[in-house]
């Protein structure tokens, strides 16, 4: 969890934003939005924020003079730029002038999340790379998963959903919660992508009440069940 970091959120489309904000929050972080170049450079320079997100299409100021201005006056601030899919050109400048990471849009919230959590993590906790929950053991550095000492072999897009659920054991997720952070932002809300991956989950972790330790709870969503002691 985010222990209620702070982390300034650059984002001019609102509707990401707002997005981006939820995400950031059902992880324990606390997020502000700001919209314009302007608006970011007084809030980067005067809140106190553990971490930027920084879109670099902006109205007024541009991304990199917001980066500019970070760099000159807090040059020790974690920034994570965000650019569109296939501006190679953008992301070398964003490095080049001393942003931290990239993401390109469209992108899932949970790749967003592991490269925040990446940014934050103290020397003391980069040996936390394991999720242990519902009796299945994923460790994040090999992406390797177990279940009672039985490798599971899955997906790339299957071990994203169950890290997911993995990081709020036995807490209901909404299907919204779980699209917004596995598959990202652009989905289309009657997909049925989620229950078709979860089907598949289910047929590899297995269980004797046919659903192992991933639980259905009608209309709301899903949640990992933890062992009882």
């Amino acid at each position: 969890m985010g222990c209620d970091m702070r982390i300034l959120v650059i984002e001019d489309e609102r509707t990401l934003a707002g997005f981006i904000e939820q995400a950031l929050r059902a992880e324990g972080y606390a997020p502000t939005a700001v919209h314009d170049g302007a608006a970011a450079i007084a809030e980067a320079l005067h809140g106190d924020y553990a971490l930027v997100l920084l879109d670099l299409m902006l109205p007024g100021r541009s991304g990199l003079e917001v980066l500019d201005a970070i760099r000159e006056r807090k040059p020790e601030l974690p920034v994570i730029v965000v650019t569109a899919q296939g501006a190679v050109e953008q992301r070398v400048q964003g490095l080049d002038r001393g942003a931290n990471d990239y993401v390109t849009k469209p992108f899932s919230f949970d790749e967003l999340l592991a490269r925040v959590r990446a940014q934050l993590r103290t020397p003391g906790q980069r040996k936390a790379s394991a999720l242990e929950a519902g009796g299945v053991r994923l460790d994040l550095r090999t992406r390797r998963v177990e279940q009672d000492g039985r490798e599971v072999q899955l997906t790339a897009r299957e071990f994203e959903l169950l890290a997911y659920l993995a990081r709020h054991p036995d807490q209901v997720l909404s299907r919204e919660q779980i699209l917004n952070a596995v598959w990202g932002f652009d989905f289309d809300p009657g997909t049925k992508v989620l229950e078709v991956y979860i089907g598949y989950l289910r047929r590899k972790l297995g269980g004797h009440d046919g659903e192992g330790p991933i639980e259905t709870v009608r209309n709301v969503g899903y949640r990992l069940r933890a062992p009882r002691g």
